[in-house]
């Protein structure tokens, strides 16, 4: 009786570690995709003119946006308005950038596109 019982326990206990951290991966997940939905950026891709929505309002903003590579190619500093910034790239040459939104209320992330 206990020749099964040892590998039983085994088993049931290998079961429920993976399953609490599929359930732990899943909230994770969901957590990402939720604060990422709050955050809009249009047009993409853009020309002239990146806009993100969804931000919080701040008196002070440092806005960084970098290429692919992580190279910084545009530094400002902005008040985020209406929940809102209109950050001006006619200058960026076409490809895959990163805007760095932070200040005290938030750091945000986003990627955007230029023809």
């Amino acid at each position: 009786m206990k020749t099964w019982l040892v590998p039983l326990i085994f088993t049931l206990f290998t079961f429920w570690t993976t399953a609490q951290s599929i359930e732990e991966d899943k909230t994770t997940s969901q957590t990402e995709v939720i604060s990422k939905q709050k955050i809009k950026v249009f047009p993409n891709p853009a020309t002239n003119v990146v806009n993100i929505l969804g931000l919080k309002n701040s008196s002070r903003a440092d806005i960084v946006i970098s290429d692919i590579s992580g190279n910084i190619v545009l530094k400002h500093q902005w008040a985020i308005r209406k929940n809102a910034v209109s950050i001006p790239i006619p200058n960026l040459r076409a490809g895959i950038y990163v805007a760095r939104i932070e200040s005290e209320e938030q750091q945000v992330q986003a990627k955007f596109y230029k023809n």
